[in-house]
């Protein structure tokens, strides 16, 4: 009886979550940020108030699920998150990751689907934040790579969409050709999410049986002094290779990652 009351109360829920981040983005893109592009600034002071706008809202939002009863969630130091040159790399099995990782990282850049560059209300505030398109993949690395390189702090998933349920995670190796040319910090955020919800081809309206829990761990940094000895093309593909043994690992045990050397990697 009980899970009955919770699922009749969690379904309308999480449409008026989704009502709400529509409402977020609408109000956003007509109001706010036409006004914040009126304050007189250089371009990084704008992409810095930008910014702290995305973490605003995307923080409201996790709030706002949490509070009406859709979802509950921990996030484990988060004090890690946002150092300068850092890549951040997380697995991605749910639509809104990304909405969390933003909301606990200050100032990050994310890559963004070339649709919100078309979009009249989002191509703005995307080109104010300097997200990157996912347009062209070559584009994507190099600008992704001059933003760390500055000293900004960098979101990727590696697997490029989300990962499909009950199927192995398969890394493409952009995050990794990334990290080797130009990250100070490699950082793997484990994702969680028991039970499914929004994965891949997963409607908002097929809720779970149960309320949702999403768990996120910032693991160990990942030292790239090893990869950096062999040339780029091996260093890339070896660094693919064990961010997805690290990742695969965690996320089977639930423990720490048992890591192999890098030597041992580029080797093989």
């Amino acid at each position: 009886m009980l899970k009955s009351i919770s699922y009749c109360w969690r379904l309308p829920a999480t449409a008026l979550c989704f009502a709400m981040f529509g409402l977020l983005g609408l109000v956003s893109g007509v109001l706010v940020f036409p006004l914040v592009r009126l304050v007189p600034g250089r371009k990084a002071t704008r992409r810095r108030r930008v910014r702290a706008l995305f973490r605003f809202g995307m923080r409201f939002f996790v709030e706002f699920m949490r509070a009406v009863g859709v979802l509950t969630y921990e996030f484990r130091d988060t004090r890690r998150l946002g150092r300068p040159g850092q890549m951040i790399l997380a697995n991605h099995p749910s639509l809104i990751d990304v909405v969390f990782l933003i909301a606990f990282t200050p100032q990050p850049l994310c890559i963004v689907k070339a649709a919100m560059w078309r979009n009249p209300f989002t191509r703005w505030p995307v080109m104010a934040a300097g997200f990157v398109s996912n347009d062209s993949t070559f584009d994507m690395v190099e600008q992704t790579a001059a933003a760390l390189a500055e000293g900004q702090s960098v979101i990727i998933f590696p697997e490029g969409t989300r990962t499909t349920p009950g199927q192995a995670l398969q890394f493409h190796r952009g995050a990794a050709n990334i990290a080797v040319k130009a990250a100070l910090i490699v950082t793997p955020v484990f994702i969680r999410c028991d039970p499914t919800t929004l994965a891949k081809n997963m409607p908002w309206y097929r809720i779970p049986p149960r309320r949702v829990r999403f768990t996120f761990r910032v693991g160990t940094d990942i030292d790239l002094a090893e990869f950096r000895k062999a040339p780029p093309p091996l260093a890339s593909r070896a660094l693919n290779e064990h961010l997805l043994q690290v990742f695969a690992d965690e996320l089977r045990s639930g423990g720490r990652p048992a890591q192999e050397p890098a030597d041992r990697l580029l080797r093989a």
